[in-house]
Order: C-alpha cells, then structure tokens, then sequence
C-alpha cells in the first residue's frame, strides 16, 4: 500500500457527504423491494440483493445500517425502521444457538440502538432501554454457551462444529463484552457461574495463537500476520490439529477478509479491554492486532489499499507488481475484495488511535483505504444498484458469486457485510472529523 502521509480525517467530508446520500437510497430500495420471505439479504446478484442459504447471519447489517445512517445524518425515518424491524424480526437471532454470529447480528441491532441512547441521541425510555439491554445480556451468554475446551482455554466453535474456530469470531466478542459489561454471567450446570469476560479472554487468546502466525517458524508458510480462516481441533485431547480454510484459497494462503476481521476484532478489543482496565491479556492481543494490520499494509494490499480475495490466488501473478498498481476489479484473473477492505480500515484506524502518537503508520493506512471505498469505482452510484460498495465476494471456492458477461471474475456487486461496514467506518472517521463522541460498541466511549 502506498500510504497517504498526509490525508486527515477532514479532507473526507465532501467525500462523506455524498457517501450518506448514495447510502440513504440504497436502503430506501432494498426495503422497498426486497422479498423478506426469501430469507436475509446477503449478496447482490446483477445489482439486486439475494439470500444464500448459509447461516442467517446478515440480517443484523441490513437492519443496522439503517441506524447508522441515523446517526450519521439525523433523519429520522431510518431510526424508525430499524427500531420497527429489530422489534419484529431479530428475536430469533437472539436465541439462536447454530452461529458464531452474535456479535454481527444482535450487536449491529440492539446493540447499536443501546448505544443512541446512551449518547442521548434518542430520548430515553426505561423499558425500551431495558429491552435492548435484556437481549444483549441473553445474546452474549448464548453465544458464549458454544464453547469448545482445548488443552490451554477454549473457544466459541463455528457453525462447523466443535472442531472448527474461525477467524471471524473474534469480532463476535463484542456480544460477550457487552453482556459482561450489564453484569451478566453464563449460569450453568450446578449452577456454576461462568465469566463471560474469561470466556472472551481465551477465545481471544486461542484466535491469537492458532489463527494468526508471527514469523516465528511455525510451519513452511509461518510469515508475520498472516491468518488462516480455520483453525482445527481434535476435540477428545484438545490439541490443535492444522489450520485450513473454507472461504479462502488454501490454509497456507490468507483469505484477505479473514485478515480483516481480525485486524478489527483485535483492535476493538483492545480498546475495550482499555476501557474496563483489563490489562490481562493486552500483550498478545496487542501482538496479534500489529501482525496482522502490518501483514495487511505490506503484503496484502494494492498499492491503494484494496485486496484481491486471497493473497494466494493461484492466477493472481499473472497480473504481475499487482501491490505497484491499484488494484483492478475489472481484471481477467482474480476478483478484489473491497467488503474486506472496508472492514480492514476501521481496524487500522482503531489501531492508530489505540496506539496513539506511535500509531500514525496505522491511521493513515486506513484513511488511505476509506479514501479509495468512498469514490467509483467502489462507491456504487446507480440508482439502479442496490448495493452500496462494488466489488465485494462472498465465497470463491464455492463459485457462489456472479460473474457478468463478457468478464472472467466476480465483480461489480456487493454484499451486505461489505456495505455495513463501509457505512460503520465511514461513521467512525465522521465522528473524529467533527470532535463527536468516539464510536464504541461498548458503555462509557472510549479513546
């Protein structure tokens, strides 16, 4: 990445503005015209949004993007429609005990509308306030009911089962450190009590340690910051077996928005652990969180921050210095990832600003990244698209993304994932730009 010295929170504005503009549409359309009863929205398809029957985990982004163009604008009528749609459809989620999801589904909803009100941004009002808090409690402790033991802690398992930890989950933690920061507590067999923070203090740990490799010479492919998307346990004696990968290339390759989660995860998580004076586990996060933004910067990027899907995709040296250039959606060879660029610069800024002056490297990096999303060809201006950033991919091993005529790659839509999170970041720089409360997932704020 060729990283912009000198670009300042600021200097998006303008860029910001028509970003809100071109996001209130696309929410107008997609609850115009998407048929819920086809399931969650998850990924467009010649610019209409459809569901993929995977999980049920982006409903959540659908919904909390409508209160994230509220804050970010004031217009009451997306509040209105995400508190309506929160209300009547995302109890299910929260109760939901398949998914590795909480903290992407019931954080984005309730938690977000917990947050307004705290901030005072919408009046308060005891029983709402009360309802929002009563599911974020029961959200944190039913996902962290879905726990594995290992040999040196445990972890939530993915959908996959006992076996498996994704590298995503460590952005689901949210849902476990809002339910502890409520007072709230796993009660379990005998009723034992069980903490919900030193659940997420080794899920953390765990993701840390086998999902993220150091330079260290812990196999052949051991280069500082890379992630594998899976990471693989043998359940009866707790050891770890060997990393792989459901979304990405290879295990021995970097899915580039496996990467992103955990450059985010491990940044929010830090800023968290700040927060409530939890030094425990600060070191190894802190570690964890540096690799892999720097892995990112270094090795994962075009020269204008974007990502192509997988640092390892077996076409991408026919595009040749790709890391020299900026990166080419349009390319006959291997699709960019732009959903993982939008959720890698909201680690980056995080970073920058956990790691105050010596962070500078890190905050540029990501407003380099939100520079690029925020304008075409990322920034999806036809009325006619539903989705908001272009060029996102869902899952390329299983060929579950379209291709469009006359191209060879996906590209040209997006993803609700990708989307959510470009408004998110978007909303975090707005809020530095104009001396607004910091956003945190948390009560209290944060840097």
């Amino acid at each position: 990445m060729k990283i912009n010295t000198k670009l300042q929170p600021g200097d998006l504005t303008a860029k910001l503005r028509r970003f809100w503009e071109v996001s209130a549409g696309k929410i107008r359309q997609i609850e115009k015209r998407y048929d819920s009863s086809k399931g969650s929205p998850a990924f467009t398809v010649k610019g209409r949004y459809t569901s993929r029957g995977w999980t049920e985990w982006t409903q959540g982004f659908q919904y909390g993007s409508s209160i994230l163009q509220f804050d970010a604008t004031g217009e009451r009528k997306f509040l209105d429609l995400a508190r309506r749609a929160t209300v009547k459809e995302m109890a299910p989620h929260v109760s939901h005990f398949g998914v590795h999801d909480h903290g992407f589904n019931n954080v984005s909803t309730y938690g977000n509308l917990w947050r307004l009100m705290n901030e005072g941004q919408i009046p308060e009002n005891q029983w709402e306030h009360d309802f929002y808090e009563l599911a974020l409690k029961l959200s944190g402790v039913v996902q962290a009911r879905r726990w594995t033991r290992i040999k040196d802690g445990g972890f939530i398992h993915s959908f996959n089962g006992p076996h498996s930890l994704f590298v995503d989950t460590i952005r689901s933690l949210r849902s476990l450190a809002i339910s502890h920061q409520l007072g709230h507590v796993l009660m379990d067999e005998g009723d034992s009590q069980v903490s919900l923070l030193e659940r997420l203090h080794q899920h953390a740990i765990a993701t840390a340690t086998y999902s993220v490799y150091y330079g260290e010479g812990r196999d052949t492919y051991d280069v500082r910051g890379r992630v594998a998307h899976e990471a693989i346990f043998n359940i009866r004696d707790g050891n770890f077996r060997c990393p792989n990968s459901q979304q990405g290339y290879s295990p021995f390759s970097t899915w580039t928005r496996g990467l992103a989660w955990a450059m985010c995860g491990f940044s929010e998580q830090l800023e968290f652990l700040r927060a409530v004076g939890d030094k425990s586990v600060t070191p190894l996060l802190f570690k964890a969180a540096r690799a892999t933004c720097d892995f990112y910067i270094d090795h994962a990027s075009a020269a204008d921050g974007m990502p192509y899907w997988d640092t390892g995709a077996p076409l991408l040296h026919y595009l040749g210095d790709w890391q020299a250039n900026p990166a080419d959606p349009f390319n006959e060879y291997e699709p960019v990832d732009s959903s993982a660029a939008a959720i890698a610069a909201q680690g980056l800024l995080r970073l920058g600003q956990y790691m105050g002056a010596k962070g500078n490297r890190y905050r540029q990096a990501g407003l380099t990244v939100l520079d690029t999303i925020l304008e075409p060809p990322y920034l999806s201006t036809s009325p006619q698209h539903q989705g908001l950033i272009l060029h996102s991919v869902y899952h390329r091993p299983n060929g579950w993304d379209y291709i469009p005529p006359k191209c060879k790659v996906p590209c040209g839509e997006s993803s609700m994932w990708g989307d959510y999170h470009a408004r998110e970041v978007a909303l975090y720089i707005q809020r530095v730009a104009g001396k607004k409360p910091y956003l945190t997932f948390w009560r209290g704020g944060g840097s």
